[in-house]
């Protein structure tokens, strides 16, 4: 089966081009984690997680589009936040953007992230033109 490997171009490039945002497999969708970075690479809603959190969504969205697919196509994600005061901002907003039902969840309380100005990353596993059952 033949892998194809994505940078679409909404969003910003990985560093020094070591990773692919999305891999794509048949009908399967892995999102690598994602920030709240604008496409110049520059972090959206500093210090305010809720408006980093909105935009890590809008980026996945770009990624799922860009191959075709959409939120309803999630199955899982893995949401990581710095701080546990940022838990229930977060959980609220995720009821707003999550599809209905919501896909498979983990989320892990971390001490930083690589880029140390971002509270939030979500990485993403979809089935496209699929149910996920």
């Amino acid at each position: 089966m033949q892998h194809d490997f994505f940078n679409p171009p909404e969003l910003y490039s990985p560093p020094k081009g070591m990773y692919s945002l999305v891999a794509k497999s048949g009908n399967l969708l892995h999102i690598s984690g994602l920030l709240p970075l604008d496409q110049n690479g520059e972090v959206v809603g500093l210090k305010d997680v809720t408006a980093q959190y909105r935009k890590v969504w809008e980026n996945i969205q770009i990624a799922l589009k860009y191959v075709g697919g959409d939120l309803k196509d999630l199955v899982k994600t893995s949401t990581y936040i710095v701080g546990r005061e940022n838990i229930e901002p977060v959980r609220e907003i995720r009821q707003e953007l999550n599809p209905n039902p919501p896909p498979a969840s983990t989320l892990i309380l971390v001490a930083g992230l690589a880029n140390d100005k971002c509270l939030v990353e979500v990485d993403a596993v979809a089935i496209i033109n699929g149910t996920g059952e």
